[in-house]
């Protein structure tokens, strides 16, 4: 039985290439703990319109994706309960897996990482650009909740090969965790300094597999406004992709970008995700991964 097929409740489908497919999408209509501004799970859906209006040649890889045939699942069952939405993520994630696909999850509000990230071990590293640390023991009287994900996470699977990119907004509760843990971070200042990439690579140097997840947070909301919980005082667009550059010669055996809400968005955000997309999906071919 296929899971994808069980689970996917369709959904508007990617312009792309023919042939055999060099990559996997599928979205999760999902914002059920938000606790800031609700409308995430319409996430996915903006992220593919933005995708087929955006210049897909990425000059610098020498790669056309408009020729490369990207599989688009459409969207997991709509659910506002978190442990039936954290099932599917993770048997569909498996399931491609298993065949050798990876995946590029679109969302939905950061919680669904739990069920996807779940289902790599500890030699695939797990690198996350987002202006929260997500630490939290629980919130709002939930313990599986966008604001928990990453605590959930390394309860399941360690903290080693875990990389925190960019945060700059957290409660106390969370440093003393991220201290006990020995979770690897990549700071706020540092990529300020503009030292962010180089950072990035020396803490991913021991993997040659990598789960990137992409808060969209993690930028300022002069670049990406439309989000669940805008932050001000973020790295830019630009910082962003700089570091994606740490990530060229990876194997990226999953990602996902989350938490854009098109109620809050001018058109930039989606714009962003769709092109953050892009890049990883193009980076991969040009490695040979896909």
């Amino acid at each position: 039985m296929s899971y994808l097929d069980l689970y996917s409740g369709g959904g508007p489908l990617l312009e792309s290439g023919d042939g055999e497919a060099r990559a996997a999408v599928f979205g999760v209509p999902f914002d059920s703990t938000h606790s800031y501004r609700p409308g995430t799970r319409f996430g996915p859906d903006a992220i593919r319109e933005a995708f087929n209006n955006i210049e897909v040649f990425h000059a610098g890889l020498g790669v056309d994706l408009e020729g490369v045939r990207i599989a688009d699942h459409g969207n997991l069952r709509h659910t506002v309960v978190a442990s039936e939405m954290l099932e599917m993520v993770g048997r569909a994630t498996a399931e491609l897996a298993g065949r050798g696909m990876p995946a590029v999850i679109l969302g939905g509000e950061h919680l669904l990482t739990l069920g996807s990230a779940a289902q790599f071990g500890a030699d695939t590293a797990f690198v996350v650009f987002d202006a929260h640390y997500d630490l939290r023991d629980s919130y709002a009287g939930a313990r599986e909740s966008h604001a928990s994900y990453l605590r959930r996470l390394v309860e399941r699977r360690g903290a080693g090969g875990i990389v925190h990119v960019g945060a700059r907004a957290f409660a106390g509760e969370e440093l003393a965790f991220l201290s006990e843990s020995g979770i690897r971070t990549v700071s706020d200042a540092e990529v300020r300094a503009g030292d962010g990439p180089r950072a990035l690579e020396r803490a991913l140097e021991p993997y040659g597999r990598v789960y990137a997840s992409f808060d969209l947070d993690a930028l300022d909301p002069a670049y990406a406004p439309g989000v669940g919980n805008p932050e001000a005082d973020g790295m830019t667009s630009r910082e962003l992709f700089g570091m994606l550059g740490a990530l060229r010669e990876k194997e990226i055996a999953c990602a996902d970008i989350v938490e854009l809400n098109p109620g809050h968005d001018s058109g930039a955000t989606a714009a962003l995700a769709a092109k953050i997309m892009s890049t990883v999906i193009a980076m991969q071919v040009a490695h040979g991964g896909l």
